[in-house]
């Protein structure tokens, strides 16, 4: 339908689909420090570890050409949901006797409505499917005693992404201590306590080489400082909310922005589902209703309890005072181990759980009826905001129940194929359902791919100035079907002050928020600040063709391409200028908020020790020359700014070059995010990076001819990597010495099957060699037959030259000896036809002595 390429909507086409490829461009060229086309200008690694570095599926495409990547994104998205289904099995055939079982929890925990609905956050899907080797890990070593894994395993999770990752924590922290108080096979003493925290511990020093530069980079940032507290805390101030989490336990999910059920939750892009395909709760319940006090239950309350508690909920995501559900493919995996289990042992429950399951799925269809007012009037049915899509969700979990139903109550060989068939076609169903929702939008389609992916080299203006630094800006100054699509620039890999990225530096957000403006995920600037174009070097304004109520004052229409009209700044400042005057901050606070953008373009705002070791070559900016809120004021300030401007800038991907010719000492400006990964050099001496004009870099440069030089090294990562080294180091010696140890002690050694049924062990074994003593007594018996009764007199052979035999029963000393049979045989007093046993009456009339 797209030619090869998947395009999807929303996040997925303008941050999957960009971020890949500028991400894969930047590793080929050897840019890993610094980053220019996002935002303002970012820390790469600090950027996009939340998005791609860490991420073991973006690595497979650097081999290949940029113009390939967008082409891989659908099979990558297939390997993922291809891993999360084999990590997913290896961990739930632990819980269940024929692995078949696992096979179809893992189709539901990989193709659950968690996943669907997250392909709209393409790499949330890393987590998705390398957590559950995270838990793996986890019981190999408390139940296995095998050791080092769950220090790798943790160093993967934490290099995936450190966001996940801390939520990551608290689940399994939670999950240990379940299992732990549930008792079964799942123990350690003290000893073995410390080794596993000290594992956990190891793992988070070998991901250090990106953890600690990502932590370091968000450390600032404002998203990550607000908590939930008071009874914002522990009362969701959206009462439709605990609608909506408990509805995405039994209908799929709602599309990404566009709530159904709930349509004021606020909770649009919250990752909200707990929906399993096909079983949806029937197995949870089914397993509820059994009266074995297995782990998975109290595992699947807690979560329960957490997710409507704000501030338990909240922790997940470090604490953000914004609604997250991004921690439900956790407590899913959970419930496919209880659907399993329940299809295993208990499934005369399922008729139970499929009624619970219609009554509360079919709850919810009856409160979106409850009448409602209208224009005044009272209606009903009108509470769900897309009742065709209402209807679409009603049939899918309608057809999930009757076939849960029939599926049940089948023949265990016919069960296996049937339902994993069955689990099949309605994920295939529900993705369907999802993706065509997404689609719809034809005209995002011919964006993304024609005027985005295929559009830079219809952009004559990009060829034209290619050896200038300059930003562009795109037009957003109206309403969503108009305004210009999000990271066009990216798309083209050019600067730009407009990005939608959550993870940039800190001083960004500082500046912004020193004009007034909340960026909060995206820098959008609004147009009406001008004084930002001027500032941040803005040359080009694009907008869609033919937009007729475009801002664009102060702005020079030059031509149309690629379906958008191109204007020129007239109040263009290049990269890189001087000022005359200062602000202290009493004056920039006192100034009006949202025209202070136009003040430090008037006069550089600096702080009280930067005044004074600048204040001989700056004046305080005098009450006749403050800015005049005026266009003809902007273009005076302008001018200014231009009056003494850098000859020569360039970048590079270690920082930049730039070349000034003043007259006198100045503090040259550049519009370049502060960071603490900058050094300055100015004709070769160091020089002192100033973070001036509220996140923005400035240098003190001679009169005269200077050569400007700029390096950025990211923060913490020689650190991190000497971390990493000394953990891998720390690893393999701790994995030599539990091995000696384990040589000496057998209590330490590697035990395989530990978690397997030792009582079905030891029934195999007592049950083959009973066999084998009765066949080897029956071969005895006709070489050697008792004498006829029909002829007594008849010689018993003399066997007493011969040596006795006897038949040894060997029993392992330990499980760890002999791995126990797939298909253990049934104890004696279960058998339908038992084997037979010494001194029991034979077929042919005799009797064994």
């Amino acid at each position: 339908m797209d030619k090869g390429l998947f395009v999807y909507y929303g996040d997925f086409n303008v941050q999957q689909i960009p971020f890949y490829q500028m991400c894969h461009d930047a590793v080929r060229s050897g840019n890993l420090f610094w980053n220019w086309t996002t935002d303002l200008g970012v820390n790469f690694l600090g950027s996009y570890s939340f998005y791609n570095i860490g991420s073991p599926f973006f690595w497979l495409t650097i081999p290949f050409p940029s113009e390939a990547v967008p082409y891989l994104m659908a099979p990558l998205l297939m390997l993922k949901f291809a891993t999360a289904s084999v990590t997913s099995f290896a961990f739930l055939k632990r819980f269940v006797k024929n692995p078949n079982y696992a096979l179809i929890g893992a189709l539901l925990y990989a193709f659950s409505g968690f996943s669907i609905y997250n392909i709209f956050f393409n790499h949330f899907h890393e987590v998705i499917a390398f957590f559950p080797l995270l838990l793996l890990a986890l019981e190999e070593n408390v139940v296995n005693r095998r050791r080092g894994v769950f220090a790798l395993m943790v160093a993967l999770s934490a290099v995936i992404n450190y966001y996940f990752f801390f939520g990551e924590v608290i689940f399994v922290t939670i999950y240990f201590f379940v299992r732990l108080i549930c008792g079964g096979e799942f123990k350690l003493n003290v000893k073995q306590f410390l080794l596993l925290f000290f594992e956990a511990v190891l793992g988070v020093l070998i991901a250090a080489f990106l953890l600690l530069p990502s932590v370091l980079a968000i450390s600032g940032n404002p998203r990550t400082d607000n908590f939930l507290l008071g009874w914002n805390g522990l009362l969701y101030s959206s009462v439709q909310r605990y609608g909506l989490i408990l509805q995405s336990f039994f209908y799929p999910p709602d599309i990404p922005a566009y709530p159904n059920f709930f349509p004021d939750s606020n909770a649009k892009w919250s990752s909200v589902s707990m929906f399993l395909p096909l079983f949806s709760m029937t197995g949870v319940f089914a397993m509820l209703k059994s009266r074995e006090k297995h782990w998975t239950k109290p595992l699947f309350f807690l979560s329960l309890v957490i997710a409507f508690i704000p501030f338990l909920n909240s922790s997940f995501s470090a604490f953000n005072n914004s609604y997250y559900a991004r921690w439900f493919y956790m407590p899913i995996l959970i419930m496919s181990v209880m659907t399993i289990v329940a299809l295993e042992k208990y499934r005369e429950n399922f008729k139970f759980g499929v009624k619970w399951t219609a009554i509360v799925a079919g709850a919810f269809l009856v409160i979106s009826f409850f009448p409602s007012y209208k224009d005044g009037k009272i209606v009903f049915g009108q509470l769900p905001k897309y009742q065709d899509r209402l209807w679409a969700y009603v049939m899918v979990v309608v057809m999930g129940l009757i076939l849960s139903y029939v599926l049940t109550r089948l023949t265990k060989k016919a069960f296996f194929r049937a339902t994993t068939i069955a689990v099949c076609f309605m994920a295939i169903l529900t993705s369907i359902l999802m993706m065509a929702l997404g689609k719809g939008n034809s005209l995002t389609t011919h964006r993304v791919v024609e005027m985005g992916l295929h559009g830079r080299d219809k952009l004559t203006f990009l060829q034209q100035d290619k050896d200038e630094f300059y930003r562009i800006d795109m037009y957003n100054n109206v309403d969503d079907d108009k305004k210009c699509m999000d990271n066009f620039p990216m798309y083209w890999q050019v600067p730009t002050i407009q990005a939608f990225h959550s993870v940039v530096p800190a001083s960004i957000f500082t500046f912004y928020d020193s004009i007034g403006f909340d960026r909060g995920v995206g820098s959008r600037p609004d147009v009406k600040y001008r004084g930002v174009r001027a500032l941040t070097s803005v040359k080009y304004l694009l907008t869609y063709a033919g937009e007729k109520d475009a801002d664009t004052e102060g702005f020079s229409y030059l031509t149309t391409e690629n379906e958008f009209d191109i204007y020129r700044n007239d109040n263009y400042v290049p990269m890189g200028f001087t000022y005359d005057y200062y602000v202290n901050d009493k004056m920039f606070d006192d100034f009006s908020e949202k025209s202070r953008d136009r003040l430090m373009l008037s006069a550089i705002h600096l702080n009280d020790e930067q005044i004074d070791r600048y204040g001989d070559i700056l004046a305080e900016l005098p009450l006749t020359e403050y800015p005049i809120i005026s266009m003809e004021g902007l273009q005076q300030d302008a001018a200014n700014r231009r009056k003494n401007t850098c000859y020569f800038f360039e970048t590079d991907n270690l920082g930049f070059t730039a070349k000034i010719d003043t007259p006198t000492d100045e503090l040259a400006f550049f519009s370049v995010p502060w960071e603490a990964g900058w050094t300055a050099t100015v004709n070769g001496e160091p020089a002192i990076v100033e973070n001036v004009n509220n996140g923005f870099m400035a240098v003190r440069v001679p009169a005269g001819d200077s050569t400007i030089r700029f390096d950025y090294m990211t923060p913490g990562l020689k650190t991190g990597f000497l971390i990493t080294l000394g953990g891998l180091f720390l690893l393999i010696a701790y994995v030599i010495m539990m091995n000696r140890v384990a040589k000496r002690r057998p209590e330490w050694r590697l035990n395989p099957y530990a978690h397997q049924n030792r009582e079905a062990t030891l029934s195999r074994i007592a049950a083959g060699d009973a066999y084998a003593a009765t066949i080897s007594r029956k071969v005895r018996s006709i070489l050697h037959p008792l004498p006829s009764l029909d002829n007594p007199e008849e010689e018993i052979p003399d066997c007493s030259d011969e040596p006795e035999e006897e038949t040894e029963i060997v029993i392992p000393k330990s499980e760890e000896d002999e791995p126990p049979a797939e298909h253990p045989l049934p104890k004696a007093e279960e058998r339908e036809h038992p084997l037979p046993q010494p001194d029991e009456e034979q077929t042919d009339g005799t009797t064994e002595k």
